[in-house]
């Protein structure tokens, strides 16, 4: 399963040395080896030489590295390494008796030197305080006893107080001093002698003479460090974790692990202590184990129970470690569990501390113990390896490359086990452990999608650190999904397929066949059946008919079983899309981080620091301009594909979403999306794919292929009609003016009025279209047409544009003159079109003049108002008189004509002056006086022409008199008498003219009594004003209760009162007064004026005319409540 080590003799004891390995001890290159003898041996231990060189093949084969460990494979499929003889002589690779120079053996190990009587018994326990360079044992009944590391020489032996010691543990940590806050190093030496536990400590190399003593409640079996202040002590009856600074004893209590307090019942311990023992086995009772493992985590034994705990003692929630037997020694080696079996099976088993599964299994005949390195140097021996001996050998466990084991997991499907040591592997001791675990778990995905876990499956392929490119994921899903990334063979249902059409070609073609097929019911049978059955013969003549009906049941069988197996294809195929749209979503999600789905551009770069996330987008968002569109390039195709698939799974699961996908920026493949809409008949989700994709003309046919006809279709009733293509084509921009106007024609001929909203809609698209491409495409289709839109460019959207004008004049009169019959509604209505614009267009009478027929009775009131617009006011009044013979029309014509004139001269007068005109107003009026006549005169010069029409017209026309008379009857104050009397025939009694006298009177004396009214209003003014700046304005009230005074006012200057610009006390010093009574300086005048000045800027002109009569300031020197005061105006 794996191969996480591997086993390496290096120390074998010859087979006439007698002695037998009871410990080792390794640091260095050196390794300390304690007999039963007493004796210490110490070895060197050489570095393994450099496999052979793979360019030294035999016979075109390559060369074969040295079988060191000699690994086999045992039963359960795990790699086993046998301690075998190793023969270190090259081999030739082909087997060949071709004889090779031979080489020295290498050996592992070279015995420096042998420590006899090292002690007087056998030596069961070897331990290094490097910081103190001492070396200590402990041997059977002398207790611990102190060398030095260098000479061996005894420094202390026994111990004093160890006699009778079962076991130790020694440890070294950093620890800053309490009082000075330097770090040191503290060395602790734990012995266990009986139920007591004695503690020495070194602080650096130097001993401290302070031996701590705690008592347990049972003998103690073995001792481990959890961290620098607690050891864990084994008993018979459990476990306790011991604070060697405190003294403090706490029993750790799993579930239904060790079952209370030392001593008492449970699965680590037998019924007591002194009873039957351990199941009924006389006084047999298994040692208990610990071994310190990772990140502050302990691992309990005892028989085949195990229990995980903390450094503080506490229960870790995990499972039992499932071991087959009892193991004889556990240890921990990063980042695996170890565990021993009795040297009678000498094995030795590796798991995963996460799953705790058995990860291999390596053989090592009579192995007894484990030795790790100290686990002071633990971060320095990581995937270093470790030691196992036995009575006669030591094996150095050399664990192989850590990438190498991921890919040996990953290559026999191990994922979870691959997935869980890359979580405990440090980033160091890979080549790239993201990129590792993420291929990893993307394969544990494709297993989980195979198992039919659709959901786990996409959740692990969506997961933070994988998010599997989607050309992994699609490859999964059949063509309907995936296209052509899909990577699965749709092979077995034509098989299948092909196989019943054999079979039923067979059944219908050779019969005979398949009646000799047909298995004999007679065989076997007896009884009942026997009686129906076996004794009834077969009619020939009808048996040909029952084997065929026996064929077609069998086959119906078949299919049946074969539609069972679609159905559930189908079902898990379903649950798989499903699935996949939560990826998909994820995936787009994730690209629209980095590219823009509207525009198709890379997104720019927002660097923040902390965030691998963001960090890869800053990756992704280069600064390499080829670099960034190559990248942009591959993103856009990433997108298309995602995309796709999305429309594929949503038309394949749930068809109604597909709608929604086109609502957004997408970049599905129109190809793809065309064909698949067009198979489920959904061509309204067509042509909002296509008005997405800005494929309108595939869209525009679309509707013109559903909406031109006179029935609707059934496949698509929704598209019948105009309505959804001018709604489409309302949504285009002006840039698409080309495919407007070609698809708008037919809605135009089908409906013009719902047509014409494409040109004439309220909204910007129609605004900004050419207008004059428009004017053309429309006048080729309807001069009507042509005219509404000229219509409407011209009076909602204010167009000034004279051609425009000029034409929708010309189109008017050639629409009317197309009407050669009598007069109607519509034609009547379109030529008071025509003169109300006539009378407000923008439009080049002279041309306009010429369009008009002149002799047409129909176009008189034309033809005035172009008169009109050309200032012929004359020959316009004689359309009205002569022609028309209107006399209304053409009063209300002067009417208009001196409403406007009388609108410029009150513009005109807006420009003089106001001190002139309040000097013209209050000045002494003249009435009576030929300038008033004379401007009467020029503002109703229109009267007098039309007056001259009645009453002298020209030949051959005749006197006119009674309109005449009403015109000087309702306008005769607007006709000054001098030019009227002239036009008066002398024959005309003066009774009929008493109105126009009565009107010129009451005329001219109104003007002389508006004039008086006038003057004296504006000397009452002038009083006023006067009076409020001599005196003041008594509405107004300062701070000290009295009224301002004017020109003659006081202010009152204390000893505390300051200025309002400098802010200094005012004193004697030389001081004015605002008009708002406010006291500055003679020198802050002039910035106090600027103040003010910027204050009254959004006042008007009158308001600030007002304010300048009034804003006056005066000098003088402050004196208390007195002074002299000089006016200064400025």
């Amino acid at each position: 399963m794996l191969s996480a080590f591997t086993a390496r003799p290096i120390i074998e004891l010859k087979q006439r040395d007698k002695s037998k390995i009871e410990s080792i001890l390794a640091y260095g290159d050196r390794v300390l080896v304690g007999l039963n003898t007493g004796s210490l041996r110490i070895y060197r231990v050489n570095e393994v030489p450099p496999p052979s060189p793979p360019s030294k093949p035999t016979n075109g084969e390559s060369a074969q590295p040295s079988q060191a460990s000699g690994q086999t494979t045992d039963s359960d499929g795990g790699q086993t390494a046998t301690a075998a003889a190793q023969t270190n002589e090259p081999t030739p690779g082909d087997g060949s008796p071709k004889k090779t120079p031979v080489q020295p053996p290498h050996k592992p190990t070279d015995l420096l030197r042998e420590v006899e009587k090292f002690s007087s018994r056998p030596i069961e326990q070897l331990a290094i305080i490097k910081e103190a360079n001492l070396l200590v044992s402990l041997s059977t009944y002398n207790g611990i006893s102190l060398h030095d590391l260098s000479t061996f020489d005894p420094i202390e032996a026994p111990l004093a107080r160890t006699k009778g010691a079962s076991a130790f543990a020694v440890t070294s940590n950093v620890v800053q001093d309490a009082d000075t806050g330097v770090p040191e190093i503290i060395s602790r030496l734990a012995v266990a002698v009986k139920r007591r536990l004695l503690l020495w400590s070194w602080n650096e190399s130097e001993l401290s003479p302070d031996i701590s003593e705690i008592v347990l409640s049972e003998s103690i079996r073995s001792i481990t460090w959890a961290n620098a202040t607690k050891a864990v002590c084994g008993m018979n009856g459990g476990y306790v974790i011991v604070d060697v600074k405190t003294g403090d004893v706490e029993d750790i209590v799993g579930p239904g692990a060790i079952g209370g307090a030392a001593g008492g019942q449970g699965r680590f311990g037998a019924v007591s202590a002194a009873g039957m023992g351990y199941m009924g086995l006389g006084s047999y009772m298994p040692k208990p184990l610990s071994a310190k493992l990772a990140e502050g985590e302990l691992l309990l034994a005892k028989d085949i129970n195990s229990l995980f705990i903390n450094d503080s003692g506490k229960a870790i929630e995990k499972r039992q470690v499932p071991w087959q037997a009892a193991p004889e020694a556990i240890g921990y080696s990063y980042p695996y569990i170890l565990a021993l079996q009795p040297p009678a099976k000498g094995s030795l088993e590796v798991r995963n501390p996460d799953t705790l599964s058995l990860l291999q299994t390596i053989a090592l005949p009579g192995a007894a113990a484990l030795h790790f390195p100290p686990p002071t140097v633990s971060l320095v021996h990581k995937g270093k390896g470790f030691h196992v001996l036995s009575d006669r050998a030591v094996w150095k466990m050399d664990a192989t490359d850590y990438d190498f084991q991921v890919e040996e997991l990953v290559a026999n499907g191990n994922y979870d086990e691959a997935i869980s040591i890359l979580n405990m592997l440090e980033d160091a001791l890979l080549k790239d452990k993201t990129e590792t675990m993420r291929e990893v778990k993307m394969l544990k995905a494709e297993l989980l999608f195979k198992q039919k876990k659709y959901r786990e499956s996409m959740d692990l392929f969506n997961e933070d650190g994988v998010h599997a490119p989607p050309e992994r994921v699609l490859k999964l899903y059949p063509k309907i999904i995936a296209g052509d990334l899909s990577g699965v063979v749709e092979e077995e249902e034509h098989e299948d397929s092909e196989n019943d059409d054999a079979d039923n070609k067979t059944n219908g073609e050779k019969p005979a066949e398949a009646e000799a097929q047909v298995p004999s019911p007679q065989k076997g049978s007896g009884g009942f059946a026997k009686y129906l059955m076996g004794h009834r013969k077969l009619n020939p003549e009808t048996a040909s008919i029952a084997s065929k009906k026996d064929v077609d049941d069998a086959a119906s069988v078949k299919a049946s079983k074969q539609e069972d197996e679609r159905a559930q294809k189908e079902k898990d195929l379903k649950e798989a899309v499903l699935e996949l749209n939560s990826y998909l979503a994820g995936t787009r999600q994730r690209l629209q981080r980095v590219i823009d789905p509207a525009t198709g551009k890379l997104k720019p770069r927002k660097p923040q620091n902390g965030s691998t996330g963001e960090t890869a987008k800053d990756i992704i968002s280069s600064s390499n301009n080829e670099d960034d569109e190559k990248l942009e390039k591959e993103l856009q195709e990433t997108f298309k594909i995602v995309d796709t698939t999305l429309f594929r799974a949503y038309m394949y699961s749930r068809p109604t979403l597909a709608s929604s996908l086109f609502r957004i920026p997408n970049f599905c493949d129109p190809d793809v999306v065309n064909e698949r809409l067009l198979e489920h008949n959904q061509f309204t989700e067509l042509v909002d794919f296509f008005y997405g994709k800005k494929l309108h003309r595939q869209a525009l046919d679309l509707l013109r292929k559903f909406g031109s006809p006179e029935d609707p279709d059934e496949l698509a009733p929704k598209l019948h009609g105009p309505e959804r293509t001018v709604l489409y084509l309302k949504g285009l921009p002006p840039e698409m003016i080309d495919v407007i106007l070609e698809f708008s024609e037919w809605t135009l001929k089908k409906n013009p009025k719902l047509g014409m909203e494409v040109f004439l809609e309220d909204s910007e698209n129609a605004e900004t279209l050419p207008r004059d491409r428009v004017i053309d495409f429309l006048g080729g289709i309807d001069t009507k047409l042509e005219i509404e839109y000229l219509e409407h460019i011209i009076t909602e959207l204010n167009d000034s544009t004279p051609e425009f004008h000029n034409r929708l004049v010309d189109r008017f009169i050639r629409e009317l003159l197309r009407e050669k019959g009598v007069k109607g509604p519509e034609w009547d209505s379109l030529m008071e079109r025509l003169v109300q614009f006539l009378e407000t267009g923008q439009y080049s009478p002279n041309k306009a003049f010429r369009l008009i027929p002149k002799d047409d009775p129909r176009f008189y009131e034309a033809q005035a108002v172009v008169l009109c617009k050309m200032q012929q006011h004359k020959q316009a009044l004689e359309v009205y008189v002569f022609k028309m013979q209107d006399y209304d029309k053409a009063e209300e014509y002067c009417n208009r004509i001196h409403k406007a004139q009388e609108t410029r001269a009150s513009s005109t007068s807006e420009d003089v002056g106001y001190n002139s005109l309040l000097g013209a107003q209050i000045g002494s009026p003249r009435p009576g006086t030929d300038d008033s006549d004379q401007q009467s005169s020029q503002q109703t010069s229109i009267y007098n022409t039309l007056l001259g029409l009645y009453l002298k017209p020209p030949p051959p026309h005749q006197l006119n008199l009674p309109p005449a008379l009403d015109l000087l009857s309702k306008h005769g104050s607007r006709l000054p008498a001098t030019s009227t009397l002239d036009l008066i025939p002398d024959t005309l009694p003066v009774a009929q003219l008493e109105s126009y006298f009565r009107g010129r009177m009451r005329n001219a004396t109104s003007i002389v009594n508006e004039t008086f009214v006038v003057k004296n209003l504006r000397e009452a003014e002038l009083v006023s004003t006067e009076a409020r700046l001599r005196f003041g304005d008594p509405s107004k009230v300062v701070p000290w209760g009295v009224a301002p005074g004017g020109m003659h006012r006081q202010v009152v200057i204390g000893e505390e009162r300051v200025c309002r610009v400098c802010h200094k006390r005012l004193a004697r010093s030389v001081v004015a007064v605002l008009p708002d009574d406010g006291v500055v300086h003679y020198g802050c005048l002039k910035r106090a004026q600027a103040q003010a000045l910027g204050q009254t800027q959004g006042q008007t002109h009158g308001q600030g005319q007002g304010q300048g009569s009034l804003g006056s300031s005066y000098t003088g020197r402050g004196a208390g409540q007195a002074g002299s005061w000089g006016r200064n105006k400025h």
